[in-house]
C-alpha cells in the first residue's frame, strides 16, 4: 500500500453538504503529474464547486480529478479537497469511494486503499442487533413456518429412509432434496437416504389429488407419511423433513415430531427472488448456490437480471459484442470505465449458452422457474458501447441521464435496428429459457430521453406522440407484440404503465417504487407482483446507524420490516386476485464480495421466504428470529 484516500462528509451546506477527499502519498517518492479515479455512490453533479481539485470526467459513478497544483506530495504529505454540488446526502458509511486508483503520467495505474466515509458532524454508533433473541413455538425447525402444524415432539431419527415399494421417481426426489441439504451444509449429516439402518424412519409418500397443486401433508407415526398431488408439494414436504432433521443436528432446543400432522399451502403462487449480476459480477457456481438458497425457502421463482448499465451477462451467439464489448470493463476501456467497487484491471463476466441452460435445469430440478430480464429500454449502456449503430448519430451526447447518471442510456425506438437485435435476442432466449415469462426492465428511463434525438422527433411527430413516456409506451407496445409471437409474457417494472402502457392482457407488473402503486396498476387491469423498495429490496441498509451496510433510497428496512411488510395492504377484495404474489430483489451496487452478499440478504431473504408462505394469523416475528438463525449462506 503505497497510497491511502480518506473521504469526509460535512451535513453543512445543505441539502447536500459536502464532501472532503484527502489522498495521502505514503510511497517513499514524491507523487507527480498523475489523476485519481474513484468510483462512488455519492456523485458530483453538473453544478458543482471544487475547491483543490480539477475535475477530469465522469460516468456515472466513475469520477477522475487531477491536482491544481503542479506540486508534488512529498511521502507522507497529503492532498486535499472538497466539492460541493452531489446528488445527495450520503445515509451510510459505504456511499463514498468504494474504489480508487491513482495513473501515472506512463498510464500505469496503481490501487489506492480507501477508507470508510466519515460523518464530520456525528460520531458512529455501533449498529443494534438486528433480531431479538426469540422464542419457540413449537419445537420444529421449519422456515417458512407451515400454516397447519399439531405435532408432538419426540426424539430425531438417525435418518429417514424410503419405506419398501416407493416409486423411483420419489427416490430420486428425496436424493436432489438430501443433495440440496448437502451443499447448503456440507458438514452436516445425511437427511435421507433408501434403505432401512438402525434408528432410522421410513418414508411412504401417497398421491392425494384433494390437495392443491403446492400443498402437501406429513403424518407422523411410528413411519412417516408424505401426502400430495403433484412433484411440486412432495418436494415441499421433503424440505421441511430435511430442515427439521437438520434443526435437530445443529441446536439441541429443536425436535423432530414423534406424532401429529402438518397440512401445509403457500400463500401466494409468486414467490420470487431477483439477483442482479451486471453491476457486480457472480459466477455460475455462485448463481447455482443462489438458487440452492432459494429452494431451501421454498420460494419457485428466480428472477434472472441479466443486462444493466454497467454489463451484459447472457451469450447471444449473433452478437458476440454484447460479451465481448459489453461485459468488459476497465480503466482504459474508455466506454465500459469502471464502476462501483471495481479497479482499474479489465474485468470481464459473462455465461455461455450452456451455464444459462444448466442453471435452467438445476432450477427445474429444485421446482424453481427461471426467468431472464433485458433491460429495456433504459439501462442499456453496455448494449450501446458494445453495438455503436444503435445510437443516433445526431444525437448529442451527454444530453440525458437517469437517477444512476448514464448519460443517453436508452435504446432509441426510432432506429429500425434496434427492434432487429431484440428479436435476435428473444430468439435466442426463448431456446434456452422455457419460462412463459420474459422480464424487459422498462424502469428509470430519464425523463427527457430522445428529446434532442431527430430521428425520435421525427417519430414521434408521424406517430402523434407526445414525450418521452408516449414514445417509451410506443416502443414497449412494439416489444409485447415480439414477445406474445413467442408465447411469453410480458413481465416488467412499474414504470411501463407510465405513458399510456400497454394492453394489461397477458402483462405482469413488479411494483417497485412504493406499495400504492401495486394497488393502482391492478386498478389498470394488470396483474401484479409487489416488490417495494421500502420492504423487500434487500440491497438496502437495515438500520439508519452510519456504520450499517447498504443502500438508503428506500431504507433503512431492518428484518422485522421485511416480515410484517402485508403486500396485500389495503388491496380491495376485487382486485386481490390481481396481486400475484410477492418477490425480494438482491439489486448489487453495494455487493462487492459474498460477505456483503451475506450481511445485507439474511436474515431478510428468510423473512420474505415466510411472508411469502404463511398466511398472516400464522406469522409470529419472534418464533421467526428464533427460526432463522439456522439459514444456510452464500
Amino acid at each position: 500500500m503505497t497510497y491511502f484516500l480518506e473521504n469526509a462528509w460535512h451535513p453543512a451546506p445543505a441539502p447536500e453538504g459536502t464532501w472532503t477527499m484527502t489522498l495521502t502519498n505514503l510511497s517513499d517518492k514524491p507523487l507527480s503529474d498523475f489523476k485519481l479515479s474513484l468510483t462512488s455512490i455519492t456523485r458530483i453533479m453538473t453544478d458543482h464547486e471544487l475547491t483543490g481539485a480539477t475535475f477530469l470526467r465522469r460516468d456515472a459513478n466513475f469520477h477522475e480529478f487531477a491536482p491544481t497544483s503542479a506540486d508534488p506530495i512529498a511521502p507522507g504529505e497529503s492532498w486535499t479537497f472538497y466539492v460541493t454540488g452531489i446528488n445527495r446526502s450520503p445515509y451510510h458509511r459505504n456511499d463514498a469511494a468504494k474504489t480508487a486508483w491513482v495513473t501515472h503520467a506512463d498510464g500505469t495505474h496503481v490501487a489506492v486503499q480507501v477508507g470508510d466515509l466519515m460523518h464530520a458532524g456525528a460520531a458512529p454508533v455501533r449498529p443494534k442487533p438486528r433480531l431479538p433473541e426469540g422464542r419457540l413455538t413449537l419445537p420444529f425447525a421449519l422456515l417458512p413456518w407451515p400454516n397447519t402444524i399439531d405435532a408432538a415432539p419426540g426424539s430425531a431419527p438417525v435418518i429417514i429412509h424410503a419405506a419398501d415399494g416407493t416409486a423411483i421417481a420419489d427416490k430420486r426426489l428425496m436424493l436432489v432434496v438430501d443433495a440440496l441439504h448437502a451443499r447448503l451444509f456440507p458438514a452436516a449429516r445425511r437427511v435421507f437416504q433408501l434403505s432401512a439402518a438402525p434408528g432410522s424412519r421410513a418414508l411412504h409418500f401417497v398421491t392425494d389429488t384433494t390437495l392443491a397443486n403446492e400443498a402437501y401433508r406429513i403424518d407422523f407415526a411410528d413411519d412417516i407419511t408424505l401426502a400430495a398431488s403433484t412433484e411440486k408439494g412432495r418436494r415441499y414436504g421433503l424440505i421441511a423433513l430435511a430442515q427439521m432433521m437438520h434443526g435437530t443436528f445443529s441446536d439441541p432446543e429443536f425436535s423432530f415430531p414423534a406424532t401429529g400432522e402438518i397440512d401445509d399451502a403457500p400463500r401466494y403462487d409468486w414467490r420470487g427472488c431477483h439477483l442482479d449480476v451486471s453491476r457486480h459480477f457472480w459466477t455460475y457456481d455462485e448463481v447455482l448456490r443462489v438458487i440452492d438458497l432459494l429452494a431451501w425457502h421454498k420460494l419457485n421463482t428466480f428472477h434472472w437480471h441479466l443486462t444493466d448499465d454497467e454489463g451484459w451477462r447472457a451469450e447471444i451467439l449473433a452478437y458476440p459484442a454484447l460479451t465481448d464489448a459489453g461485459a468488459t470493463r476497465g480503466a482504459d476501456i474508455a466506454q465500459m470505465l469502471p464502476q462501483l467497487g471495481d479497479g482499474p484491471q479489465s474485468k470481464r463476466g459473462y455465461y455461455t449458452q450452456d451455464e444459462m441452460r444448466a442453471v435452467v435445469t438445476h432450477a427445474a430440478s429444485l421446482g424453481i422457474d427461471v426467468m431472464p430480464e433485458i433491460e429495456t429500454p433504459g439501462h442499456a449502456a453496455a448494449v450501446l458501447a458494445a453495438i455503436p449503430s444503435l445510437v443516433d448519430p445526431d444525437e448529442p451526447k451527454d444530453s440525458y441521464f437517469p437517477v444512476q447518471g448514464y448519460f443517453n442510456n436508452a435504446l432509441n425506438p426510432a432506429i429500425p435496428e434496434t427492434f432487429d437485435v431484440l428479436e435476435t435476442v428473444f430468439d435466442e432466449l426463448s431456446t434456452i429459457f422455457p419460462s412463459k415469462y420474459i422480464h424487459i426492465g422498462g424502469d428509470e428511463v430519464a425523463h427527457n430521453a430522445w428529446l434532442t434525438s431527430p430521428m425520435a422527433l421525427a417519430l414521434m411527430e408521424k406517430e402523434g406522440l407526445q414525450g418521452t413516456f408516449e414514445l417509451q409506451s410506443w416502443f414497449l407496445r412494439k416489444i409485447k407484440t415480439m414477445l406474445s409471437a413467442r408465447g411469453k409474457v410480458m413481465v416488467g417494472w412499474n414504470e411501463i404503465a407510465h405513458g399510456g402502457g400497454v394492453p394489461p392482457e397477458d402483462t405482469l407488473l413488479m411494483a417497485w417504487e412504493n406499495p400504492k402503486v401495486g394497488i393502482e396498476l391492478a386498478e389498470k387491469g394488470y396483474d401484479v407482483v409487489m416488490t417495494p423498495g421500502q420492504a423487500y429490496y434487500l440491497d438496502m441498509v437495515q438500520s439508519d446507524d452510519w456504520l450499517d451496510n447498504g443502500a438508503g433510497w428506500a431504507g433503512p428496512v431492518p428484518p422485522e420490516q421485511s416480515y410484517n411488510y402485508e403486500a396485500e395492504g389495503d388491496f380491495p377484495a376485487e382486485l386481490r386476485g390481481q396481486m400475484r404474489g410477492v418477490q425480494s430483489c438482491i439489486w448489487c451496487e453495494h455487493y462487492s464480495n459474498r460477505h456483503w452478499f451475506n450481511d445485507l440478504v439474511f436474515p431478510r431473504l428468510g423473512a420474505v421466504a415466510e411472508a411469502a408462505w404463511t398466511q398472516k394469523e400464522n406469522k409470529d416475528w419472534l418464533r421467526f428470529a428464533r427460526q432463522v438463525r439456522l439459514h444456510p449462506e452464500l
